[in-house]
């Protein structure tokens, strides 16, 4: 059985990332694990990443230095308001926002925290964003050090356009 002793729980509060949070919450209660719940808010500054990871160091372009202190306040007392209640008796946590582009902060943190498996959403709010700059899910897999758990709304059905299942 795989042992996790750090739990990284991605949301931009969607749906999706609303039901990985309780699949996540599960797999730290049942390996009594450290659960970090990180929010990247969307930066409006507009950017070309080529490749995620180290090829965008710290505070360049997609690093840690774009937003205020108390625009990561709000967004840490949003988190709260969103999960705390529902922590039960988990007791090993932390709240994190980060600042940049999602999928390279995601990777960035969960190698600096020793992060065993990342787990998020299958599909965010922003359909404009996988558009432009490609989906997070599929970059955070690609690029990530660890296991990326992405969870799919079941109710909702994905179709292919031009075929039905």
């Amino acid at each position: 059985m795989m042992e996790y002793k750090n739990i990284l729980f991605c949301t931009d509060f969607s749906e999706d990332a609303n039901i990985a949070f309780f699949h996540a919450l599960d797999l730290a209660k049942r390996h009594n694990a450290r659960l970090h719940i990180l929010h990247v808010p969307h930066s409006s500054y507009s950017y070309c990443k080529h490749i995620v990871d180290e090829h965008v160091p710290e505070g360049s372009p997609g690093g840690e230095a774009f937003y205020g202190e108390e625009i990561e306040e709000k967004a840490r007392e949003v988190l709260r308001e969103e999960y705390e209640k529902r922590l039960g008796d988990c007791g090993d946590y932390s709240f994190v926002v980060k600042s940049g582009s999602p999928d390279i902060e995601i990777i960035r943190y969960a190698k600096k925290n020793d992060i065993d498996v990342i787990v998020m959403g299958a599909l965010g709010k922003s359909e404009l964003d996988r558009i432009v700059h490609g989906s997070t899910v599929a970059n955070v897999s690609k690029y990530a050090h660890c296991h990326v758990i992405a969870i799919r709304n079941p109710a909702k059905r994905f179709t292919l356009p031009g075929h039905m299942y």
